[in-house]
């Protein structure tokens, strides 16, 4: 074989090639689309809000000392009900004591002071009325008149003073007593003893330096669920939102809760960087806590924000995004009154339109859509759909890439296609 015919037969050979590829390409340019259809149903939809936290009591009451000292006395345990007014803890008073003896002490020489000082007051102010008397019969003079004058208001200045030392020696006392008192420490309501960081011998700071915890009393008949709510779903929620509650470690338990307080002011972490988180506090109150619920357990909350009944609602997945000029007609040739009669689209300020693929006649047709709230597997469709419609609800290729108006499918799966619109 020449040098010739061998360019010649491979010319041939890449026409040929060129022409299977290109007729391959054009067949599955009208090949149909496999895909899985469900109808159109009316049902009820549950929009909620997922935020994880811990388990915490209602009601609880951190128990500091007012003042330092050491522990001499701790008379409950870890675990243990406490009644109100229950005697917890005691400190060392001997400190306090002496501090004690010494304002009374204080008290009383100022009150000493005090009458020592009126006494003078007294004498003062006779001797001024004596002068004065005599000043009047003019046997005194103006000088000597002037002179006692002085001297009983001298005094009298001397006793008010007295009085006012008496005073500042009493709020002393009164403050150091307060202090001694402060040495015994007793439960400010009832509940059990949840938190126990302090044994005997250990100093007890006082709270005016910094937090120092003994104990904490809690009621563990009323627990609640402290969760961080995203800044985006803290807006839906409302005091009084119910919600489910999982705890990790209770799998197999499902409880009830009412949202109680939301937190005014965000909790932000990792501030400046790029993992920063804002979230809000919510407290949901759990309705029947239970026995085996502690204080610390992980809990997750499904916070319903809004329940909907008898409304259209279609698959998640079933929602496409596309751009307008994606949407274009499927097809191969498109008459001038095809074009005519094909969907309208008003894209949002983004540029994008929501659509749902609705199959007729083995063809689907883009439908723009308007929705609603969403649960974590369906969306409400307030416009756009009618009930008993024939969506494209799979797979998920063909509904975010492939699909376009007027292009041709085949249903697959229709049964299980169907399913999907099944309530939560």
């Amino acid at each position: 074989m020449t040098r010739k015919k061998i360019i010649i037969y491979g010319s041939i050979l890449i026409v040929v090639i060129i022409v299977i590829v290109a007729f391959s390409m054009n067949g599955n340019g009208d090949e149909a689309i496999p895909v899985q259809t469900a109808k159109v149903e009316r049902q009820k939809i549950v929009e909620t809000v997922s935020a994880t936290g811990i388990v915490q009591p209602e009601t609880q009451v951190k128990i500091s000392a007012d003042v330092a000292a050491k522990i001499t006395r701790l008379e409950v345990e870890e675990g243990e009900w406490v009644e109100k007014g229950q005697f917890l803890v005691q400190l060392d008073r001997e400190k306090f004591l002496a501090t004690v003896e010494r304002a009374e002490a204080s008290l009383r020489a100022t009150e000493a002071n005090a009458n020592l000082a009126k006494e003078n007051m007294i004498k003062a102010e006779k001797d001024f009325l004596r002068t004065k008397e005599l000043y009047d019969q003019k046997l005194e003079s103006q000088a000597s008149m002037d002179q006692t004058y002085a001297a009983y208001q001298v005094e009298k200045a001397r006793y008010q003073a007295a009085l006012e030392q008496v005073e500042q020696a009493a709020a002393s006392l009164k403050q150091t007593r307060d202090d001694l008192s402060k040495t015994s420490i007793y439960a400010p309501m009832a509940g059990t003893i949840s938190i126990l960081n302090k044994e005997v011998g250990e100093i007890a700071l006082g709270s005016q330096f910094q937090e120092d915890v003994i104990m904490v009393v809690s009621n563990l008949a009323g627990m609640e669920a402290l969760v961080d709510v995203d800044e985006n779903d803290i807006v839906a929620i409302q005091l009084g939102d119910s919600a489910t509650i999982e705890i990790d470690a209770l799998p197999d338990v499902l409880f009830k809760g009412t949202v109680s307080e939301i937190a005014s002011s965000a909790k932000i972490s990792a501030a400046g960087s790029a993992d920063q988180k804002t979230e809000f506090e919510v407290k949901v109150s759990i309705t029947v806590p239970g026995e085996k619920l502690r204080p610390g357990m992980t809990a997750s909350a499904d916070i319903v924000t809004e329940t909907r009944e008898d409304v259209i609602v279609v698959p998640i997945q079933c929602v496409a995004v596309r751009t307008p000029d994606q949407l274009k007609n499927g097809s191969v040739e498109e008459t001038q009154a095809d074009s005519a009669a094909a969907p309208k689209y008003s894209p949002d300020k983004d540029g994008f339109v929501q659509v749902v693929f609705v199959v007729s006649q083995s063809e689907v047709r883009a439908l723009q859509v308007e929705t609603g709230i969403q649960s974590e597997t369906h969306i409400e469709v307030l416009d756009g759909l009618a009930e008993g419609d024939e969506i494209v609800t799979g797979n998920y290729r063909a509904i975010s890439q492939l699909l376009q108006n007027n292009s041709k499918v085949k249903t697959q799966d229709k049964g299980e296609g169907g399913e999907t619109l099944a309530s939560r």
